[in-house]
């Protein structure tokens, strides 16, 4: 078990600092999107990130009734596409549902 603690200028900022810490890929964030899956008080947030890492571009998406949760799980959906097209053998990133 890892513990990583990080400031950012808000939680997805936060979160992204401390995903980005206890993974190692060195990546940038090139854009972020959040876009409501339903409607009402259950309702869920799609998040798409776009990333860039070893100079190509990355696609993650991720959604979750919490906009952070999708946030963090859309970052590792696109970190694991970019560990899947690095040389060497590196292990996905999962995280718990």
């Amino acid at each position: 078990i890892h513990t990583v603690a990080a400031i950012g200028t808000g939680p997805v900022d936060a979160t992204y600092k401390a995903l980005n810490d206890l993974i190692g890929v060195k990546n940038r964030l090139l854009e972020y999107a959040i876009n409501s899956v339903t409607e009402g008080i259950d309702a869920q947030g799609e998040v798409t990130v776009r990333i860039e890492a070893d100079e190509r571009t990355f696609v993650g998406r991720a959604a979750d009734t919490d906009v952070i949760v999708a946030s963090a799980k859309a970052l590792l959906n696109a970190i694991n596409r970019a560990i899947a097209h690095m040389p060497g053998e590196r292990e996905a990133v999962t995280a718990n549902p």
